[in-house]
């Protein structure tokens, strides 16, 4: 009768453990509510990242188990009431090359796959487009030297863009105008990095004042932007899409307000992008270096 009555609860919690995992993967590219763990990853080097993280869980756990037991074990063993006089050993030659041994091994385990993650992700592969990112206080500079195209990154609603941090009305509409949901305040920038799908992308990264650092969870990278220094990694999504990172090396006051945008797009649309871009640098150009004309005139 009892096992009846728990049947339903228990099937219940087994639903629930079992759709913990999809409530991790949705949506992609950015953080929400009740997610506990890593965003999906988009990139080989990002999906390699979780699988060291899970592979760790699991070590980290059987050590917690078996070092929660032991203790446990000794302490019922060898309490006072069992043993009132306590013994006069100092040292087991055995235990200790065990003890030693052991965690030897299971840092080798570690090692090794980690090890090959960072070479990895420092081995950058013939890259298809180059990108540099420029951190500032507070914002992003970016550059597309093949493309010539340059542009800085500003929060909606930052201190640096408009003095405020609020979701005020004001900022509602420029996240509707920019094509951002209201959950994605302080995530969204009014320009963004657009990258084709399935591309090889050397990105470059470098501090205009102090250090700051460039990370995007689903691709798997988090790189320090340092003056005078340039840092270096790539990615290759192949799956498009918006994607939100942030400055993760506290920078100074507005340190939260400085988050990254990557979007994803298929290559005749990135194409498109790249011939906007161009047209309006030329514009512009066009108007800075024609003559003024006066009332005179």
């Amino acid at each position: 009768m009892i096992m009846r009555k728990l049947a339903p609860t228990v099937l219940a919690a087994a639903a629930a453990l079992a759709a913990l995992p999809a409530l991790g993967q949705e949506p992609t590219g950015k953080p929400h509510a009740l997610g506990t763990g890593l965003q999906r990853p988009v990139t080989s080097h990002a999906a390699d990242l979780v699988w060291l993280d899970d592979m760790l869980l699991v070590i980290i756990g059987v050590i917690v188990v078996f070092v929660t037991g032991l203790m446990a074990y000794t302490i019922w063993r060898y309490r006072e009431s069992r043993n009132p006089e306590p013994e006069t050993f100092t040292h087991n030659a055995a235990v200790e090359v065990v003890w030693t041994a052991v965690p030897v091994l299971i840092l080798v385990v570690i090692a090794i796959p980690s090890l090959r993650l960072l070479d990895a992700q420092m081995t950058v592969p013939t890259p298809e487009l180059t990108i540099k990112a420029t951190g500032n206080q507070w914002y992003w500079d970016y550059e597309y030297p093949d493309e010539g195209i340059e542009m800085s990154a500003y929060m909606i609603g930052s201190p640096a863009m408009d003095g405020q941090n609020m979701l005020t009305d004001e900022v509602r509409a420029q996240l509707k105008e920019y094509g951002y949901s209201e959950d994605e305040f302080l995530l969204a920038t009014d320009t963004r990095i657009v990258v084709p799908a399935d591309t090889n992308v050397h990105l470059l990264v470098t501090g205009a004042d102090v250090i700051h650092n460039w990370a995007m969870p689903a691709f798997g990278i988090k790189i320090d932007a340092i003056p005078g220094r340039i840092n270096e990694a790539w990615f290759n999504v192949s799956e498009p899409g918006t994607y939100f990172g942030q400055c993760s090396e506290l920078c100074g006051l507005a340190h939260a307000y400085m988050p990254i945008v990557v979007e994803v797009v298929p290559q005749e649309e990135y194409d498109a992008w790249v011939a906007e871009q161009v047209a309006r640098r030329e514009e512009s150009s066009r108007v800075a270096q024609a003559p003024a004309v006066t009332a005179a005139d």
